[in-house]
């Protein structure tokens, strides 16, 4: 077998550009130096006075976590795959020769940038970004939720109970390396799923209700263009419709309504948009003991039309990135979610760039 040479390499990377490479089209649309100002910031590294080995290229290193995002990669299996994919060289701008980074230097990058409270700025980078090229918040916004599974725990009801009440177990405080693996943020719930028909055609009674534990990813999406505007990262059991009046709202939309389900309709919540300008779409719940009206059985089934959308967002994140939790602690939680959010921020642009081409 003969040695590849540059031209076999130039040949099979334009291969990959005919069979439509995604990481390409990024390349293609998306500035990754726009986010230099923001992670030099976080990141805080030495002048190189003090000698040592340089660091590796912070828009390099972020481009990385895009990778481990959008394909849901441990860090290990992202220092294989780097080395092993041409399409992930090309991306990154490295040749065979260059040196990759390993899995430690990914997870001391991203946990430097967790420490530093360094995702907030950089989703609202990228959003700055969208809007400069004409992605306004437009047509109103619409508001939900996602639950988002973290690695179970095992721990007893004391421990439990001392978790619930924000007090670290009396056995975890005298050992360190247990406490770095027990998350004590994540939280059980119940999710709710429609019960499926029966084999002799008989529908249950009641929904399941299934044991869940990890954290929640609240979102809220522009209607017009569907982009993440705003979001916020909780425990599992946190109440969706609290988060409504915690920063969740886009007061920079052109249109001033709403929409959300059910679980945001509260008397606080009518009264906080009320005040702020907002108009409420948000789902009417069925009363007590009663059927449902049918002017608001209908006016529900007009809003769930356009609220839909944002389950959309959920599908993308879930069935493309596998969005899922490895890390412990909210700290790290949000960092891995605020990453999703920025990447499907991210395909949405390739999406809507295409679209707009062709049309």
């Amino acid at each position: 077998m003969k040695q590849p040479g540059f031209f076999d390499v130039e040949e099979r990377l334009s291969r990959l550009s005919g069979l439509g490479d995604q990481l390409e089209a990024f390349s293609r649309t998306v500035d990754f130096e726009a986010f230099r100002p923001d992670l030099d910031k976080a990141l805080a590294y030495s002048d190189g006075s003090k000698g040592g080995r340089p660091p590796f290229d912070p828009v390099l290193m972020f481009k990385i976590l895009v990778i481990q995002t959008l394909n849901n990669l441990s860090d290990e299996r992202t220092e294989y795959l780097i080395n092993d994919r041409l399409s992930f060289m090309r991306f990154l701008g490295l040749g065979l020769s260059d040196r990759v980074p390993d899995a430690k230097t990914v997870w001391l990058f991203r946990e430097r940038l967790t420490q530093a409270g360094a995702i907030d700025g950089l989703f609202n980078r990228f959003d700055a970004t969208l809007r400069n090229a004409g992605y306004l918040p437009m047509s109103g916004q619409i508001l939900d939720a996602t639950l988002v599974a973290a690695p179970k725990q095992r721990n007893t009801n004391a421990e439990k109970a001392d978790l619930r009440a924000g007090r670290i177990p009396e056995d975890w405080q005298d050992k360190p390396a247990k406490l770095s693996h027990k998350d004590r943020h994540a939280r059980w719930t119940l999710k709710f799923t429609k019960a499926k028909r029966q084999d002799d055609g008989t529908m249950p009674s009641s929904d399941l209700a299934i044991p869940f534990f990890g954290y929640k990813s609240h979102v809220s999406i522009d209607r017009k263009y569907r982009f993440i505007r705003k979001w916020k990262t909780t425990h599992a059991a946190a109440s969706d419709g609290a988060r409504l009046r915690e920063g969740l709202l886009d007061k920079t939309n052109t249109a001033s309504s709403v929409w959300a389900d059910t679980a945001y309709r509260s008397k606080a919540n009518e009264d906080f948009m009320e005040k702020q300008g907002f108009v409420s779409k948000v789902h009417r719940k069925k009363p007590h003991l009663k059927p449902m009206p049918r002017h608001i059985q209908k006016s529900n089934a007009g809003k769930s039309v356009i609220r839909s959308r944002v389950e959309h967002v959920f599908a993308d994140q879930k069935s493309q990135t596998g969005l899922f939790v490895r890390t412990v602690g909210i700290s790290r939680a949000t960092m891995r979610i605020g990453l999703a959010n920025i990447v499907y921020n991210m395909r949405r642009l390739l999406f809507l760039e295409r679209l707009n081409a062709s049309a």
